[in-house]
């Protein structure tokens, strides 16, 4: 039948720290991720880039108030209502205020509206000489500053955004990568002028349980389309003819995070490899059809991990009596380079298997959650089926 990959386990910081400024600073300045600003005031400033490190100390930075918060506040919820994590991508803070990943530009539109100094502002205002990254202010360089930010693929990633009271101020800290559990960041209080830094602390995922912590890190998923989207947006239909049941992917528990809670939630990408509509009574007629592969993604917030998630995602229609094994992968997106699966669906002629090759593709640093091959019966004699697939359970449905 199928074979489970073996379980990788990783630590999970369980204390939160907080140590003072005097020796914090001083001690986390060499760690791993702290870099020298890559454009110095004096030099050219033509092609500027930006560091996660560079980022956070920027945005700690400015004058926030209320309103910033709750910007940052709608966009992350916006991209987890539309199935992506708790992300703001800088190419949206400054394109369109307020916007969550794959939203509508309808409400894009209103939601850039209703503020009235936006972080957009806030950066423009930074730039033009109240930043150590800014020359003498001119258009240009300004220009160059948030041209390089909407292009560095960077984003705000709040995890617990759900917690949030609507009046804390965060910790802003990055990703310091290499697995870490924890990193130091800055944290923000308010007065009459805004936000200011009060203190360096040490920060871990129970930390941001707790209180806010925005996260300066890369986005990984925002050029995919995730089910939650197909859920909410355009339902999955069928108008195929084709004869034969309908499969759909109906749910999902995360039973465990697969990366440092620097990195954000889990993505998983769901690979089925099959024939579909298959109805073959010869050898000549078999060579008629072609394999078909269904590949979409699922995120899994922190704060979901153990809890149900249900959808209606269309795996495949025509569904037939003659379909043997589907090909099946589940793979949690690392990035890396493009690499594939090689395998095989089967199907039956007058009792007769024959195997379609099939390649499933998948990036060579992701974790493969589970691979191998699932009996079409066992679909057929459950109806709803349900499983343990190497620390997820999946549930689908064949109508």
């Amino acid at each position: 039948m199928v074979h489970f990959a073996p379980d990788k386990t990783r630590r999970t910081m369980k204390t939160s720290f907080y140590i003072k400024t005097a020796f914090c600073t001083a001690a986390l300045l060499t760690c791993v991720g702290c870099q020298v600003y890559t454009v110095q005031p004096g030099e050219p400033s033509e092609a500027p880039s930006f560091t996660l490190r560079e980022v956070a100390k920027i945005f700690s930075s400015l004058p926030m108030d209320i309103e910033n918060l709750q910007e940052v506040h709608r966009a992350v919820s916006s991209s987890g209502s539309g199935g992506y994590d708790e992300e703001y991508m800088l190419r949206d803070l400054i394109a369109s205020p307020g916007a969550g990943v794959g939203e509508a530009p309808a409400t894009r539109a209103e939601a850039a509206a209703s503020y009235s100094r936006p972080l957009r502002s806030l950066l423009e205002e930074y730039f033009h000489g109240a930043g150590p990254l800014s020359k003498a202010g001119g258009e240009a360089d300004v220009h160059a500053y948030l041209q390089a930010l909407t292009e560095s693929g960077m984003q705000i990633y709040w995890p617990y955004s759900e917690a949030w009271n609507g009046s804390d101020y965060p910790i802003i800290t990055f990703n310091p990568g290499y697995g870490a559990e924890t990193n130091y960041g800055y944290e923000l209080d308010f007065n009459e002028d805004g936000a200011f830094i009060v203190d360096s602390v040490l920060v871990n995922e129970e930390l941001a349980r707790r209180r806010p912590v925005w996260v300066i890190n890369d986005n990984n998923d925002s050029a995919y389309t995730p089910a939650d989207f197909i859920r909410h947006g355009t339902k999955s239909t069928v108008t195929s003819a084709e004869s034969g049941d309908i499969l759909k992917f109906r749910s999902i528990k995360a039973l465990r995070n697969f990366d440092s809670w620097f990195a954000g939630g889990s993505e998983f990408f769901i690979k089925c490899g099959s024939v579909c509509g298959f109805n073959a009574s010869t050898d000549a007629e078999l060579r008629l059809y072609s394999p078909s592969v269904t590949d979409f993604m699922i995120v899994v917030k922190r704060s979901e991990v153990g809890t149900e998630k249900f959808f209606d995602t269309l795996i495949m229609t025509g569904f037939t009596d003659q379909l043997e094994k589907l090909a099946f992968l589940v793979t949690e997106d690392d990035g890396g380079t493009h690499t594939s699966w090689k395998c095989s669906a089967t199907v039956k002629i007058k009792s007769k298997s024959y195997g379609f090759d099939i390649d499933l593709p998948y990036n060579d640093k992701d974790d493969i959650v589970w691979r191998g091959q699932l009996d079409a019966d066992w679909f057929r004699n459950q109806r709803i089926a349900s499983a343990n697939f190497g620390q997820v359970e999946l549930s689908f449905e064949l109508q």
